[in-house]
């Protein structure tokens, strides 16, 4: 299982995994940074059209599959876990989040197939680690989701993420105490779980955001639904294979 630790040891179990990790870094500064437009048709970065190309199953071990994990939504066993690895000032990263992780949500989550894992990866400087900190600290209310649709609304991150704002964002997603709030988002606890996430993408060569990690599968950039669907289906297929014949 990966540790903070792992920054100062990459990823490289085998050499496929250097690839995998080359992957998650093709998305340029430019195409991820705050001001980006981010427009349906823009293309981001590029995905394998081989379902069987560029999986990597040792990959599949920074899934925790801990059902009490705060941030993260959907069965622990599902048979697919998908990790996001992003910032609440990147504009694809509120793309995805709009536009194609509720389809993913209604159409994987919901029926058992699919696992969300979040992972904070702040690299926008310091409105981007207190907005990270604040995410987990609502998390630590039940409300974490709930402030990530806050922070991801249409025209949310052109407020900024000053703590006034980071307020108002968490009373709107209904977290009961604003006090442990603040206390919360400004604790040691809170640092230490946005670094260990940092820590683990960037174990995987990850530079910049939204990067995803599908049962091993590294997918750069807010994508297409298809792209989603495609490699989510795949590991899906996988997974009930793998199943089928252990129960042999």
């Amino acid at each position: 299982m990966p540790t903070s630790t792992s920054r100062s040891k990459p990823v490289m179990i085998i050499a496929g995994v250097a690839v995998a990790a080359a992957l998650l870094g093709v998305v340029s500064f430019s195409a991820t940074r705050p001001d980006s437009g981010g427009s349906a048709g823009s293309p981001v970065a590029e995905v394998s059209a081989d379902p069987s190309a560029g999986i990597y199953p040792e990959l599949e071990a920074y899934a925790r599959r801990d059902a009490a994990d705060k941030l993260a939504m959907g069965r622990a066993d599902a048979p697919v876990v998908l990790i996001e690895y992003a910032d609440f000032k990147c504009g694809y990263c509120g793309k995805f989040a709009r536009d194609t992780e509720p389809e993913l949500v209604k159409k994987y989550v919901e029926n058992g197939t699919l696992r969300i894992e979040w992972r904070n990866f702040p690299i926008f400087g310091a409105e981007s680690e207190a907005a990270a900190r604040a995410s987990w600290a609502a998390g630590q209310q039940g409300r974490f989701w709930e402030f990530h649709k806050a922070a991801y609304a249409e025209g949310a991150k052109e407020k900024g993420f000053g703590k006034d704002r980071l307020t108002a964002l968490a009373e709107e997603a209904g977290v009961p105490d604003l006090a442990r709030f603040a206390k919360d988002s400004d604790g040691a606890d809170a640092r230490a779980a946005v670094s260990k996430d940092q820590e683990q993408a960037y174990s995987l060569g990850a530079t910049s955001t939204p990067s995803f990690l599908v049962n091993g599968r590294p997918i750069a950039g807010a994508q297409p639904m298809e792209a989603f669907t495609e490699a989510i289906e795949s590991a899906a297929k996988t997974a009930k294979a793998a199943g089928s014949k252990a129960g042999r």
